[in-house]
This record gives C-alpha cells, sequence and structure tokens, in this order.
C-alpha cells in the first residue's frame, strides 16, 4: 500500500491487470489532497479516488458519484450507517484489536482528503484525531491499550517519498520520526519492539528495494534486508511472536508486478534472511500471520490465466508449504490458534477450523484487514457496496455489519 497512485484499469473480474506498474505518482498535492494508500485488488492496484473501480475489482456494484451520508446498513441493508463521511468516499485498510473490548481501524476519505483512525471501546467505534489528517494510513498494530502502531507512505513532492508513523501512547496519536520510503504493514510484541516493512526506492518498480525499520523503545531505525530479487523486492506484510521471531511477506523481481515471485523473510533475533517457499510462479504475498514458532500463515495470490487464485502458505516449524483454498485474492490473515484463523479479500471470508480452509457467509465487500482475539471475537474491514467504509464482526456464530461514526 503506497502514498500517492495513479489508476489504470485493465479486466479486474478476470483478475489481469491494467496497473501502473510503477504503483506511484510523483505529482505534489496539496494540503487539502488526501495523500491516500495504494492497494491490490485482484491484480488490479488502485488509489482511493475513484471507488467505483476498488469496488467493480471485487465484484459490487455501486454509482460513480460520491456516495451518500447514509451508508451500508449496520444489521440489515441501509438500517445504520457503517461510516458517515458527508458524501466523502471512504475505505478501511487495517485493524488490530488487543481484546473484546479494544480495537484500531484505519484507512482513509478519499474524496475531500482526511485521515480516518476509528477505535473501538467494547460498546461503539469512536473516530479519533490525527496528527496527520491528509495522509491515508495502511496499516496498524496493537499491544496494549496505551500502545500502537499506524503506517503509510506519500509523496512528499520534493525528495520522493516519505513514510509516516503514528504512535499511540494512551490518548493521543503522536507522529514519530521515521526514515524515508513507503510502509504498508506494521506488528508489535511490546512497547519496545515493534517492526514495519514496505518500499524505499525511486518511483519504478526496478529501482525499489524492500524497506524494514524497527523500534527498540526509542527511535525507529532501517534494518538491512537481503532483497533477493533482482530487480524491484518489496514487503507488504509482518508478524511478529518475540523479538527474536518475526516474518515478512512480499515480492521480490516486482517489474511485472503479479507476475514476480512471492517472498517470504525471517528475522532470528540477529539478521533477516529469505526462506525458500512453495508458491507458484505469478505469486505474490500480502499479510502473514503467526502464533508460534511452529505455526504461522501467509496469503496472497497467484496469477493465472484465468484471473487471480486465492493463495496461502503454511508454516509447520521446518517449512512452508502450500493448502488448498476457495476464492481469488486474499488481502489479509490473522490467527489465534492452529485451530482458528481467518482470511479476508476481495469476494469474503474463509476459515480455518484445524483441518481445511471454508468460505463462510458474510455482507457483502471488499475486505482488506482483519484481526482477531479469540475464536469468538474478530474484526473485518473494507469497502462496502456504497462505497463506504465496511466493519464486520465475528461473534463466534456469523459476521455482522456494525455501526461506525461519523467522521
Amino acid at each position: 500500500m503506497q502514498g500517492v497512485f495513479r489508476w489504470k484499469f485493465g479486466s479486474a473480474a478476470r483478475g489481469v491487470s491494467g496497473a501502473d506498474r510503477s504503483g506511484q505518482d510523483d505529482t505534489p498535492r496539496g494540503r487539502q489532497s488526501v495523500r491516500t494508500p495504494w492497494f491490490a485488488a485482484g491484480s488490479v492496484r488502485f488509489v482511493a479516488t475513484s471507488f467505483t473501480v476498488a469496488v467493480a475489482a471485487a465484484g459490487l456494484a455501486v454509482s460513480s458519484s460520491p456516495a451518500t451520508a447514509s451508508a451500508t446498513g449496520a444489521m440489515s441493508a441501509g438500517s445504520m450507517p457503517v461510516l458517515t463521511t458527508g458524501g466523502g468516499l471512504s475505505n478501511l485498510y487495517g485493524v488490530a484489536a488487543t481484546s473484546a473490548s479494544s480495537a484500531w481501524a484505519v484507512g482513509a476519505i478519499t474524496t475531500g482528503g482526511r485521515t480516518v483512525i476509528e477505535h473501538w471501546n467494547g460498546t461503539g467505534w469512536t473516530h479519533v484525531p490525527s496528527p496527520a489528517e491528509d495522509i491515508g494510513l495502511q496499516g496498524v498494530a496493537a499491544v496494549s491499550a496505551r500502545s500502537a502502531w499506524a503506517v503509510s507512505g506519500y509523496s512528499n513532492g520534493e525528495t520522493g517519498y516519505s513514510t509516516l508513523i503514528l504512535g499511540w501512547n494512551g490518548t493521543a496519536w503522536k507522529r514519530v520520526a521515521s526514515p524515508p520510503g513507503n510502509l504498508y504493514g506494521v506488528a508489535a510484541t511490546s512497547a519496545q519492539n515493534a517492526w514495519a516493512v514496505g518500499l524505499v526506492g525511486t518511483d519504478a518498480y526496478p529501482n525499489g528495494k524492500a524497506l524494514i525499520v524497527h523500534w527498540n523503545g526509542a527511535s525507529w531505525k532501517t534494518v538491512p534486508s537481503p532483497n533477493p530479487g533482482a530487480s524491484g523486492s518489496r514487503l507488504y506484510g509482518v508478524t511478529a511472536t518475540s523479538a527474536n521471531r518475526t516474518w515478512a511477506v512480499g515480492c521480490n523481481d516486482c517489474l511485472n508486478g503479479p507476475d514476480g515471485k512471492a517472498l517470504i523473510m525471517r528475522w532470528n533475533g540477529t539478521t533477516w534472511k529469505s526462506v525458500p517457499n512453495p508458491s507458484p510462479a505469478h505469486s505474490v504475498l500480502y499479510s502473514v500471520a503467526a502464533t508460534s514458532a511452529d505455526s504461522a500463515w501467509a496469503v496472497g495470490y497467484t496469477n493465472t490465466s484465468h484471473g487471480g487464485v486465492a493463495l496461502i502458505l503454511r508454516w509447520n516449524g521446518k517449512a512452508w508449504k502450500q493448502v488448498p483454498c476457495p476464492g481469488s485474492v486474499l488481502y489479509s490473515v490473522t490467527a489465534t490458534s492452529a485451530q482458528n484463523a481467518w482470511a479476508v479479500g476481495g469476494l469474503g471470508i474463509v476459515h480455518w477450523n484445524g483441518t481445511a480452509w471454508k468460505h463462510v457467509s458474510s455482507p457483502p465487500g471488499a475486505l482488506f484487514g482483519v484481526a482477531a482475539t479469540s475464536a469468538r471475537n474478530a474484526w473485518a474491514v473494507g469497502i462496502g457496496e456504497s462505497g463506504q467504509a465496511l466493519i464486520l464482526r465475528w461473534s463466534g456464530q456469523l459476521w455482522t455489519k456494525m455501526p461506525g461514526p461519523a467522521v
């Protein structure tokens, strides 16, 4: 997920990309225009200034005109707004939860230029101010009620691309100094240990390299990355279970976008190293989740002649193995145990029950983020049929739409 992005739309329904492979736009933007993160829907990468394309990529229908303030219904169609934006189109890209009474969701309102940060307090979602109101956020991680991180990247209009890292101290979000580049994902295990990943380099795929930055309790520092690809390595997702055990995923040889090769890296407490994986050719991994040294999941998709096909890999403590899964592109994965995991994408939600991945019915929408704290508590976020942000909650029995705040 990058900063400012230029859209080119191919055949989304078939997963044939027409995207600008550079993935970035160096046009300077004023303070009134939101610097919105990119996201890859199928093999169509889109910036959130034309959500008609975003929703079409997910197989939904939406008018090209701005959505009304009454968004997709919460409990039933049209009953309650998910996110009221005064006519603006909105999207949520990331979600993190620490308990049934504490969760964060981040994204952007793309018409009018505003950042979105929402907090769940156990009874409802409330809007929380951001110190960088014109920059869309792409990823979020939380370890407690007093410690959370949100990340993104944007074109600074002068020297290239700048990362954005916001830290939550229990009272307010504060901007924290960070290295140059774009950040797409973040993970944390404590207030003294966090990782963020993305891309550093110029505005072209061949010149970009994977970016890994680490929080040591005092500052964010760049950590060397192996960058195994001949060109265009980048990382989209990261997960950590301890200070000595972290995974990151993405793609290398990204010159051809979805025709690159899936990339998995591991931190052993000292260095990052590339780890072999069985992904087919033309694959990308967007997200990774781990529950122990012997159990982790990575999701994304494989580009085929018939479109994007879901890709799920499982770590068994010794090697990554591909696991069958229904559906198409998967953007995010979360897990609470070896018997409970969720993955979301443009066409819905799939669940791991300890034996197999199965599709689970959910309200319509393209989902980009998922987080769970137990078998009975999970959140999924994205964009609904109306072009408004979508928030879904798992109660242990079914997924339902949740009302969101006016922002």
